[in-house]
Order: structure tokens, then sequence, then C-alpha cells
């Protein structure tokens, strides 16, 4: 196959951290990225070339192109954290092995990233997908299905029955309630809106809170008593979730995963770090991806594979929009909500 010596590419218009922290939504992309072309990245020894099939939007994607994420930035370089495409070259044994094969991937190297249609991923960070596997389920095969199927493992190791999950309408939150019904585990969801609790039930929430709600606390209080959840997984980082924090058992655990809010929350009863023995930390994919084993990385690749392909996890895509198209449609696409936006070449 002869590639071609130039691509298109959703290119970064900044370099480092950006000064604002507006969260992640998107009015106009114009000040963040362009689009236009780029030379065809060249893989390195341990690395892939990747022609991309589709590309998943993540939260943290728009956090990263508005400079408000923990990575910094590179100016000139293309954006985008994660997909599925085909691999067309490579360097080293695996990454021969990996040569004419569909894989999901994530992250990229040297300033490549996967809004493009080439990019150059470390082998190790790509996943051989099945033939059974639709697309639309690999480009989000990484970052949202290996974070729920290891986050369960946290909740499992817990000692209790039951967690807490905010912002459990995203892609990750309904992929978790499939996995806490499938395995007897309670999921209490907390959401913004009254519309989404229904269809979180049908996908294997027990409990489901509705922030609004004026009976909020003393639901949640109920459910503090009766399921005695000690993990708390957290995208917002607010002050609900500080509440809920406080209003869990002894032992809890706050594990702080995304920063949804751009409010500080503050911590009323520090107290409970001390007498209770509740913890704060954070989770982070990639350090489960470098410390690891290779067999678990490998039964849970295959565990979170067999669930797409048995139908048991699907990803609800609202949205496909073409990477031309991207710097007009886009903003509009992320707005219909409740749902994935892909990027297709």
């Amino acid at each position: 196959m002869t590639l071609p010596s130039s691509m298109n590419a959703l290119i970064l218009k900044h370099d480092g951290y950006g000064n604002t922290r507006t969260g992640a939504a998107i009015e106009t992309l114009e000040p963040y990225l362009e689009y236009g072309a780029l030379p065809v990245p060249k893989p390195g020894p341990g690395q892939v070339l990747i022609k991309v099939r589709m590309a998943s939007i993540n939260p943290s994607d728009l956090y990263f192109i508005k400079g408000e994420y923990g990575q910094p930035r590179i100016k000139g370089a293309a954006a985008g954290f994660e997909g599925v495409g085909d691999v067309v070259d490579g360097k080293g044994f695996y990454s021969s092995y990996l040569k004419g094969k569909r894989v999901a991937f994530v992250g990229g190297v040297n300033g490549s990233g996967a809004w493009a249609e080439y990019i150059v991923v470390e082998a190790a960070m790509c996943v051989v997908v099945k033939p059974a596997m639709r697309d639309e389920d690999a480009a989000g095969h990484v970052v949202n299905p290996v974070t729920a199927w290891t986050m369960f493992d946290i909740v499992k190791g817990s000692g209790s029955k039951s967690f807490v999950f905010t912002a459990a309408f995203s892609q990750l939150g309904k992929l978790m309630a499939g996995l806490s019904r499938d395995n007897g585990y309670a999921m209490i969801a907390v959401i913004r809106k009254e519309s989404q609790a229904a269809h979180l039930k049908e996908l294997g929430a027990k409990h489901v809170l509705v922030q609004s709600d004026p009976d909020f606390a003393s639901k949640l209080a109920a459910l503090m008593k009766s399921e005695k959840p000690r993990i708390l997984l957290d995208a917002v980082a607010n002050q609900i979730s500080a509440d809920i924090f406080t209003a869990m058992p002894a032992r809890a655990r706050w594990i702080v995963y995304g920063k949804l809010d751009t409010e500080a929350p503050a911590l009323n009863e520090p107290g409970q770090l001390i007498f209770m023995n509740k913890k704060i930390e954070g989770y982070w994919l990639m350090n489960w991806f470098r410390q690891a084993s290779i067999l678990s990385k490998l039964k849970t690749l295959r565990a979170v594979q067999n669930r797409f392909i048995t139908g048991a996890w699907s990803t609800e895509v609202v949205a496909t929009v073409r990477l031309a198209d991207v710097m007009r449609d886009l903003p509009e696409a992320l707005k219909i909500g409740d749902g994935k936006v892909m990027i297709v070449p």
C-alpha cells in the first residue's frame, strides 16, 4: 500500500494550557482548532500508523482542545484521543503483527491525534477488534468501556454491593448501569434531568436521584442508610459531590475521574477523613494501562468486547460528523446530548 505524504486533520491552534476554566461546553471551535493539512506521521520503534475509520469524542477531548485538561496542548498537532482504524505500517515485532488488523486505540504520540486521517500510536495501546464488533462500539472501546470495567473492579473490592455514580447519563454511566445489574450490584445514579431517569433504570440502575428534586437530600440519606455504598465514582467534582461523600458511611472513597463543574467544592466535614477513615482519590485509565499485568489487560479487553458483541452493551451514537465538516457542525451535534458524537474521515 502506497501511503500519501499529507493528510487532513483538525489542528490545535495553541500550546500548553488555557487561562480560563469554562468546562466542556463548546459554542465554536475557531478559537481552538483549524481544519488543514499535516504530513502523514511516521511510526517509530514499537509504534504503528493507523488509517482512522472513526474517532470518538469524549469530554476529555473538549477540555483538552480548550487547554483545560491535565495534559498540555501542542500547537500544530492533530487533536483527538481515541478511535478505531486499520494498521497500515509499524516498526517492531508486535507492530508488524498488528499490520493489516483493525484496532481500537487510545493516545497518539509526537503530536499525532485521532481527529485526522492517520495517527501514530504506541502498539501497546492498540487493541485488536473482533470482526463482530461495530466500528461505533470499537471507536469508543477503550476509554469508557475499559474504565467502566476497571472501576467496577474497585466497586467489587469495596465490601459493599452498592455504589454512587454521578453524571450517570453519560456513556460511561450507561455502561456501568448494565454492569451493575448483571452482577447483582445496586447503582445509585445521580443525574440532572428527570427525563433521563426511566432510560437509565431500563439500562440497569437500581436507584436514580435527580439533583433538582426538592427531596434529593432526604432520598440520598435514606439510600445511604439502606444500601451503605462505600464508593463514589465522580465525574463532576462539585458541591453536590462533596455533600454526597459527606453523607456516605465510614470507609467511603470519593474517586474523582473528571471535573465537569468549574466551581471548586468545599469539604464541610474534613474530620470524617480522620475519624471515619474516608478517602479522596483520583482515577486515570492511563495509569491502569501502565500498571496492570498483560494477563489482566487481555482478560479485561476480551470481556469488554464480548459485552458489545453479545449486545449487553451498546454505544448510543446521536451524530456522526465528517472530518471536513467538524468546524461547522460539531458544536450543534454536541448539543443533541444523551449519546456519543463520532468523527469519520
